[in-house]
């Protein structure tokens, strides 16, 4: 084991080993492959080209080396073609911070038994006159960014659930083509990171109508993933155990501050900068008189029991719903 895997438990590094291709051995060659690959993209700033940076875009990847190079370049391309949604890139940016406060993303404090990080997001929680969807997907990649710093994260990957109770048409019309490309770029084709899949949970009609927009942008690879089931098998792919009450899981209700607490430490109570400009939108209508130390919660309306495990039968004709791997 090298000090790049130094990170990684036992159980992880053999993952790595079988899923991924891993090879302590030759670890180091394949981080300069894929280096040397540099030089043939002048047109793309490469910021970081450290070992540990690269090593990330090869688990992704599972160490091909010109995919993780492609993956690479495009990281950073998207981010020279798309240079406002970088600016002021930090958690204490006040678009950035009202989503995290809202639970965009959420992130449960259990891995699920593959060791995958869940995110969690509440679609109805989105407040419109304080942060643009722009700003939730900023939200979103800044977490990332810092979530796949832990090394057992970059093997193991990520869980995506979305919580659509309470998400009215109007809100829904606002999820343009534009913005819904924009997102899958940055999420699918420009972060290296291993998405073992995106469930949706209480979808409304026209959520299922918006695939038909999305489909489009996704990969044939991710097309070829993408499969619709029934909500109520839900608990059979993640345990209950681990699940808040709203997912019919057997934990408290989700606090919706818990990751935005993570990053914004002693920032997170400090609203001054509330009044500042949201990306590309004012903020307007702040209820300032909400106490910043109480518990923000979904607007989830699942019913006990409703989030049922499915019997043995049904569990052989179920797919997830969609698939990044």
């Amino acid at each position: 084991m090298t000090h790049l895997q130094a990170g990684l438990s036992p159980e992880t590094l053999e993952k790595a080993r079988l899923e991924l291709n891993e090879n302590p051995d030759t670890l180091h060659q394949d981080i300069q492959e894929v280096r040397d690959m540099v030089i043939t993209r002048p047109d793309i700033g490469f910021l970081r080209t450290d070992d540990a940076f690269i090593l990330r875009f090869l688990r992704a990847r599972k160490f091909q080396h010109f995919e993780a190079f492609r993956l690479l370049a495009q990281y950073f391309e998207y981010r020279q073609q798309n240079l406002d949604m970088f600016k002021s890139f930090k958690a204490t940016d006040p678009g950035i911070k009202q989503a995290l406060k809202d639970g965009f993303p959420g992130g449960l404090a259990n891995l699920d038994h593959y060791g995958r990080k869940i995110l969690v997001l509440f679609a109805a929680n989105w407040d419109q006159s304080r942060y643009t969807l722009v700003d939730i997907l900023r939200a979103i990649l800044l977490s990332l960014e810092a979530m796949i710093e832990d090394p057992e994260l970059q093997v193991n990957g990520f869980v995506l659930i979305i919580d659509w109770s309470n998400f009215t048409f109007k809100q829904a019309s606002k999820l343009t083509p534009s913005m819904l490309r924009l997102a899958i770029e940055g999420l699918q084709d420009s972060f290296p990171a291993r998405f073992g899949g995106i469930h949706f949970v209480n979808q409304p009609w026209y959520i299922h109508a918006l695939y038909t927009v999305i489909r489009p942008f996704l990969k044939e690879k991710t097309r070829k993933r993408v499969f619709f089931f029934l909500i109520v098998h839900f608990l059979a792919l993640i345990h209950p155990e681990i699940l808040p009450s709203e997912f019919g899981g057997m934990l408290p209700p989700y606090d919706m501050g818990t990751w935005a607490r993570t990053l914004l430490d002693h920032e997170y109570d400090d609203d001054s900068e509330c009044n500042a400009d949201s990306y590309n939108t004012p903020a307007k209508d702040i209820e300032k008189d909400l106490s910043p130390k109480s518990m923000k919660r979904s607007q989830s309306v699942v019913d006990p029991g409703v989030l049922k495990r499915m019997d043995k039968n049904e569990e052989e004709n179920m797919q997830p719903l969609l698939s990044l791997d």
